[in-house]
């Protein structure tokens, strides 16, 4: 297990907006956005739908530095339709990680805040996930890092969590969520016997950050800084993870492990507690540096 310690700014990531975040991340003056609000490239559909639009189409793309080493970047807004991927909104993703594959920087950051696929472009925006994840993969495969950093408001749902899941490694903070399906929709489609969105204890514990990390599915839980992240994403700019075989296989061998010995958990205190977690009631109550400690004996994930 791996954890990033470094001076805290008081700057919290789930309270800044896209823009914050990434001029934030990167070194001082070193970004430049890449088609600017005042190309007023927005949504078509938004507007004949009578719905309000944004000039960046709720998404920031563009050209940096992180700790001198040059990187593409992208910083979904959460204020903008909770960061919901349209046609426009995709294809500036899309085109910002076909770029990583042909330019070949040190690395890519996607700042990720979404609910999923706008409803008001569906069939639109989930071609744009698709083409988004296929773009992800080509980067990799070029060799070229594709770090994810969840710790938004909107947490990071739908398509969006499956291009999280794609990435060569995930930065998330105990205030992130990551997940397929959200609570609310959890909730309409099954009921709330099947889940209690209005549960905040129970959905922090399901998709939040701490037990994303606990089992695997993200390389660095953080504290809610944006110095926090950005030494995690250093660090991990420094030592990518590979798209192997190997990786593949392990990434699967971890999941068939995991349906094996909590298949059955109601939980996540259940999961915690058969991974070997003593008192895991308690885990959500600890800060970062204190969970890391507790947990540091079990943690399994591919750090």
């Amino acid at each position: 297990m791996t954890t990033t310690s470094c001076r805290t700014t008081g700057q919290s990531y789930y309270e800044s907006n896209a823009l914050k975040r990434i001029t934030s991340l990167l070194d001082p003056g070193s970004f430049h956005e890449i088609i600017r609000p005042e190309e007023k490239i927005s949504s078509p559909h938004l507007r004949i739908l009578g719905q309000p639009c944004s000039f960046n189409d709720g998404i920031i793309v563009g050209a940096g530095r992180l700790a001198g080493k040059k990187v593409l970047i992208a910083g979904q807004e959460g204020g903008f339709m909770g960061g919901a991927v349209g046609e426009v909104h995709g294809a500036k993703l899309t085109g910002l990680l076909q770029r990583a594959t042909e330019e070949g920087p040190d690395g890519v950051l996607l700042l990720l805040e979404s609910g999923g696929v706008r409803l008001h472009e569906a069939n639109a925006g989930l071609i744009a996930v698709s083409e988004i994840i296929r773009s992800v993969l080509a980067a990799r495969v070029a060799g070229v890092p594709v770090i994810g950093l969840i710790g938004g408001v909107y947490g990071c749902f739908g398509g969006m969590g499956i291009v999280a899941r794609c990435c060569n490694a995930l930065i998330i903070s105990e205030e992130g969520r990551m997940g397929l399906s959200g609570p609310e929709v959890i909730e309409t489609t099954m009921g709330v016997e099947e889940f209690d969105a209005s549960d905040r204890a129970l959905v922090w514990r399901t998709v939040g950050g701490k037990h994303r990390y606990l089992i695997g599915e993200v390389q660095r839980l953080v504290d809610d800084d944006v110095a926090a992240f950005r030494a995690a994403a250093i660090e991990l700019l420094n030592d990518p993870r590979p798209l192997s075989l190997e990786e593949l296989q392990k990434e699967h061998g971890m999941l068939s492990d995991r349906l094996k010995s909590c298949g059955s958990a109601y939980d996540a205190i259940d999961i915690w507690h058969t991974m070997g977690i003593a008192e895991p009631e308690t885990l959500p109550l600890l800060d970062t540096a204190a969970f890391h400690k507790a947990v540091q004996h079990v943690y399994r994930g591919a750090a």
